[in-house]
């Protein structure tokens, strides 16, 4: 699918250059500059998705270096994609969630003890109401939330809801410990003692990630 993809960018390039030759020598300034600026537009977002593909994968071999190529790269466009989607969620934050919550493994099918699923941790319940949203056939929770390209859009979805809701601490500590333990911490002037302890290092934990992430060039 991808390679079919990558296929008609290209011929809409080649298409798109042959029509920029043609205005090139036209008197219609407007038209070219139009075409001109499509032209870089089509080049910047390419060139942003390899960059973040290959940042993504070189974190993966970081903490997995025995995942296929090809399956990490998979994971590093739909993270891409994801970044795009959810504005409030860009690449790093996606991978130090992922990072943390998979035990630092980056485990497909990585499973807590409390029963959570997959790269992002998912309960089978939470995930079973998240793919209505997402129009994904819920055969079980294993055939859904260990598969990464699902299981990062639905804990995407569910971490952007949380983060604009309760911005990114409370977001974070929400996808940690739940929205009622969070909605009580706001309650009483954000005080920690009433997260739950794990959630208390939850949340430092993912933000130094992300901040290590961050400083990282693409």
């Amino acid at each position: 699918m991808k390679s079919f993809l990558y296929t008609i960018l290209i011929v809409t390039v080649s298409l798109n250059f042959f029509a920029f030759d043609r205005l090139r020598n036209t008197d219609e300034p407007s038209r070219f500059e139009n075409m001109v600026s499509y032209l870089r537009a089509v080049t910047e977002v390419d060139q942003a998705r390899q960059a973040a593909r290959r940042k993504v994968v070189n974190i993966i071999r970081r903490f997995n270096p025995d995942m296929p190529v090809s399956q990490s790269e998979e994971i590093a466009d739909e993270i891409y994609e994801m970044s795009v989607k959810y504005p409030n969620l860009d690449l790093d934050l996606i991978c130090a969630t992922i990072t943390h919550e998979s035990g630092r493994t980056w485990d497909p099918q990585a499973i807590s003890k409390a029963g959570a699923m997959g790269l992002m941790q998912i309960m089978p319940a939470t995930g079973k109401w998240l793919a209505r949203f997402e129009s994904i056939d819920w055969l079980s929770a294993e055939d859904v939330l260990f598969d990464p390209v699902y299981n990062i859009r639905l804990g995407t979805r569910y971490l952007s809801a949380l983060v604009e809701t309760y911005d990114l601490y409370g977001g974070l500590a929400a996808y940690n410990g739940g929205g009622k333990r969070v909605r009580l911490w706001l309650a009483n002037q954000k005080n920690d003692d009433l997260l739950w302890a794990e959630t208390r290092d939850y949340v430092p934990f993912v933000l130094k990630l992300y901040e290590e992430f961050r400083s990282e060039s693409l």
